[in-house]
């Protein structure tokens, strides 16, 4: 079967694929001089934008990640001191994981060197198009997040 359908969302997996690559890259680029890594950055990121903090497994979610690999990265963040551990009233063995003054410092350098980068890298793309790919990925994500 060779519909116009099929061979567009194949390409469209594809260049995902490869953008995902391409970004890790440019995070790890982007976040190096901070010492942390792309997957920290989501990490801090997703806690940061939260207000209140989140589980391992709602980072997990959020992120589309194994709770298993959340889990050693936020380890590591603790001993770091970027993140802290809280008790989590709403669960008695679920923590909430939130931000320490050191990571909300690092979060806030990250943030110096983001918006620069976020900007040069969408200038040339008008908002209604990134609007209209957002609600296209999200649509997506929710069809295959079962």
């Amino acid at each position: 079967m060779h519909s116009p359908k099929r061979i567009l969302f194949l390409d469209l997996v594809l260049s995902i694929f490869r953008l995902n690559g391409l970004l890790i890259a440019e995070g790890d680029a982007l976040t190096e001089k901070l010492g942390l890594t792309h997957a920290r950055w989501k990490v801090i990121g997703a806690i940061a934008l939260s207000n209140a903090g989140l589980t391992v497994p709602g980072v997990a979610r959020v992120l589309g990640q194994s709770r298993q690999a959340v889990q050693r990265i936020t380890d590591v963040m603790v001993v770091d001191g970027l993140l802290a551990y809280q008790r989590n009233p709403k669960h008695k063995r679920s923590v909430l994981i939130t931000l320490t003054e050191e990571g909300n410092h690092v979060y806030n350098m990250l943030r110096e060197q983001q918006d620069p980068w976020v900007m040069e890298n969408t200038q040339e793309i008008p908002i209604e198009e990134l609007d209209q790919t957002l609600r296209l990925i999200r649509r997506l994500i929710n069809k295959f997040d079962k």
